[in-house]
Parts: C-alpha cells; structure tokens; sequence
C-alpha cells in the first residue's frame, strides 16, 4: 500500500481515471458493434445512422487518449467505405 500522501491521491486518482476509461471504452466499442451491426442487416440508411453516431465518439476517444488517433481514422475510414458501397 502507499505511505505517502501524494501516493496515496495517485491511487485514487488512478483508480478513478481507470473506472471512467473503462466505461468510455465500452461505449466506444458498442457504438463500433452498431454500426457492423447495421453493416450486416444490408440497411443503408441504419447503417449512415449509425455511422454518423460513432464517428463524434470515435473522435473523442482518439482526443482524450483511449485509443490511437489513426485507430480511430482507420474506423472511419473503412465504416465510410462500407456505408458507401451499400446499395
């Protein structure tokens, strides 16, 4: 256990940031399924819903650090891309 207050605050804090990643990252990877879900059904309009749902929080995800910024273009990218060649 830590013995001084600094490392002691660090846990807390540390503890604190890893709940609020872990939910963060969850929602991150739900909005993900949606869309492969949407992709999946063959429904154009479903699937630009969806991705134009996951497209503000993939962002978000990449600007506070959760995941990789070029992780998160290359969702983008191919959701585009997938989106786009539906009929």
């Amino acid at each position: 256990m830590a013995n001084t207050a600094q490392a002691r605050k660090r846990v807390r804090q540390a503890e604190k940031s890893r709940q609020r990643n872990a939910s963060q990252r969850s929602m991150m990877r739900t909005m993900v399924k949606r869309v492969f879900a949407a992709l999946a059904t063959g429904d154009k309009t479903a699937a630009e819903a969806a991705y134009k749902e996951a497209v503000p929080v993939l962002d978000h995800m990449a600007r506070k650090g959760l995941i990789h910024k070029n992780k998160a273009a290359r969702y983008k990218s191919r959701f585009n891309a997938q989106v786009r060649a539906l009929a």
